[in-house]
């Protein structure tokens, strides 16, 4: 079993029960997840199945797509809705519409984010939320992050008893964007604690939610031996890569691992590059580490015999 599954990951769940669960229902070992979503996030996760792990790198650079909630009024440890109340600041009235938009715009392009205690980024060996949990803290390394639309989709709704106020908002942004951050960051440039209140994946690269299936769905399918049909091919998760077509002359080289210069697959060919032979993936050629001016093959994503 080879390929690309779009998985909507339901809330409650880890990306690594996902993959946990998908190993017993495909009865494979072989499976990775391309980009964590927490556990109360649900949406798009594609998940690499046989050969198809070999594109998972690949795949975990491309954007994503969320559509979500923000709420004004109190911060929480997680950023998000299911942590404890850190501050809390009574918002007394609506804010203008034209204040909202323009702090979001202003949040668009490339910004500075610093990520949540509860994340999985790695400081001194450790995962951040393993300091949290024990109820340490530890300097956090600053990362760059890139917007590429944050929009207001409805208006904003004040909450006279809970004087909070909550509106729903779409962001289009690169890896390794933290939108529970961006959230905080949005508030404390409007001059109140926040939170995500509420986050759903709508996209992972050229994976959409209508190419999804649910865990329940796979099952059906693999009860029906009919999930190889469902499967995305793993050109499918290097699409953001630029890709050339050979002939058969340097198919020849390419499949016996030539190192080659770097303008044999044309004067602006741009790296990594995807090399394809009868409309199908075999290799991704880079930059040589040491050989300026020349090519190599950095990953073999078929077997050429």
């Amino acid at each position: 079993m080879d390929g690309i599954l779009p998985l909507w990951k339901e809330r409650g769940m880890t990306s690594h029960d996902c993959v946990f669960k998908l190993r017993k229902i495909l009865k494979t070992k072989k499976i990775g997840h391309t980009g964590t979503l927490d556990p109360d996030v649900d949406g798009v996760l594609p998940i690499c199945i046989g050969n198809a792990t070999k594109v998972v790198e690949y795949m975990m650079e491309t954007g994503k797509s969320y559509i979500g909630e923000i709420t004004l009024g109190f911060s929480t440890t997680t950023e998000d809705k299911s942590g404890e109340v850190v501050e809390r600041v009574a918002v007394e009235q609506l804010l203008s519409i034209e204040e909202i938009d323009q702090a979001m715009a202003n949040m668009e392009g490339v910004i500075t984010q610093i990520p949540p205690m509860y994340s999985a980024v790695k400081v001194n060996g450790k995962r951040l939320y393993e300091y949290a949990r024990a109820g340490e803290t530890v300097e956090r390394p600053s990362r760059k992050a890139t917007i590429k639309r944050f929009i207001r989709t409805t208006n904003p709704i004040f909450d006279d008893n809970e004087k909070t106020v909550s509106w729903r908002f779409e962001v289009d942004c690169g890896k390794g964007t933290y939108v529970r951050t961006l959230s905080v960051d949005l508030g404390a440039t409007l001059g109140y604690p926040a939170h995500m209140s509420d986050l759903t994946r709508t996209s992972s690269g050229t994976f959409q939610s209508q190419d999804c299936l649910t865990l329940a769905q796979v099952a059906e399918e693999m009860a029906n031996q009919t999930i190889q049909e469902k499967l995305f091919p793993l050109e499918y998760g290097i699409k953001e890569l630029d890709s050339v077509e050979i002939d058969e002359e340097l198919w020849n080289k390419v499949k016996n691992g030539a190192v080659l210069p770097s303008n044999t697959f044309g004067e602006q060919a741009s790296y990594p590059l995807v090399i394809m032979y009868e409309k199908v993936a075999w290799s991704i050629y880079g930059k040589h580490p040491v050989k300026e001016g020349l090519v190599k093959p950095i990953k073999g994503l078929r077997s050429f015999q």
